[in-house]
């Protein structure tokens, strides 16, 4: 879980190196068909949500077991857990749908 944590840390500078730094922001115009439109955007909009609110969750379901809290963790990990993997898969699926299924001309 250490080792996920940090993984997903590094993505997330990366990420935000990326939007902030390299494209300064620019926003990807979705390309896909009108009647997809707004699945994706519900799907990006609880994507941002959750992946904002994983972040705590994840910080305290880790200090509880570190601590050795596991009664605490594991109340806290049930809802971090599924978060987290939903903010994971809605991720890939929102690059796929923006840079491989409707790339820009």
């Amino acid at each position: 879980m250490l080792s996920a944590f940090g993984t997903s840390c590094v993505f997330l500078v990366l990420y935000l190196i990326h939007k902030f730094v390299v494209v300064r922001g620019v926003h990807t115009p979705f390309r896909g068909p009108e009647a997809l439109k707004i699945p994706y955007l519900v799907m990006l909009a609880s994507h941002i949500i959750l992946a904002i609110s994983v972040v705590p969750l994840a910080l305290i379901s880790i200090h509880r077991g570190l601590r050795e809290r596991f009664d605490e963790h594991r109340r806290i990990a049930r809802w971090t857990w599924p978060i987290w993997m939903y903010v994971s898969v809605t991720g890939v699926l929102v690059y796929l749908v923006l840079y491989v299924f409707w790339p820009a001309a």
